[in-house]
């Protein structure tokens, strides 16, 4: 059980780092619906809060891919297992990581963000802290199994 979901949360976060890697090379699909928006002063049309840039979108990309290795490496997918203790507590801290992504800042991101009339916004309610709730839950489930 614990080998697919581990097969689960690695294809997951392996499309999750590709979506990085399109968007940093310029790739426009989905863009809107991936970078949280606010409001213009006036208050009708919402801009990106920030533009990201593309070496911070492959950094993310990149993270997104070592955490995919750690979770192969912890189940002995593709590499050898390895059962060391410290393995297990990194990979709870990224558990907690996404947990925290989940609740968000109260601003922007997560349940109880402020900013809800965006694209991003219900996106963000109805799938990706979700996502990140049940990723979380997986990583602690192979760090602990």
């Amino acid at each position: 059980m614990t080998l697919v979901l581990a097969q689960w949360l690695v294809t997951m976060f392996a499309t999750i780092s590709l979506m990085h890697v399109y968007w940093a090379m310029g790739g426009e699909w989905a863009a809107v619906a991936a970078v949280p928006q606010v409001p213009v002063e006036g208050g009708m049309r919402l801009r990106p809060a920030f533009k990201p840039r593309g070496w911070i979108t492959l950094g993310v990309a990149a993270c997104l891919l070592l955490i995919a290795i750690v979770v192969c490496l912890r189940v002995g997918w593709w590499l050898p297992q390895v059962q060391h203790p410290a393995l297990q507590w990194l990979i709870s801290a990224i558990a907690v990581m996404l947990f925290a992504r989940a609740i968000g800042d109260s601003e922007l991101v997560g349940f109880f963000k402020e900013i809800k009339g965006s694209k991003f916004a219900q996106l963000d309610s109805w799938v990706y802290s979700p996502l990140c709730v049940v990723l979380g839950a997986g990583l602690l489930a192979v760090a602990w199994c």
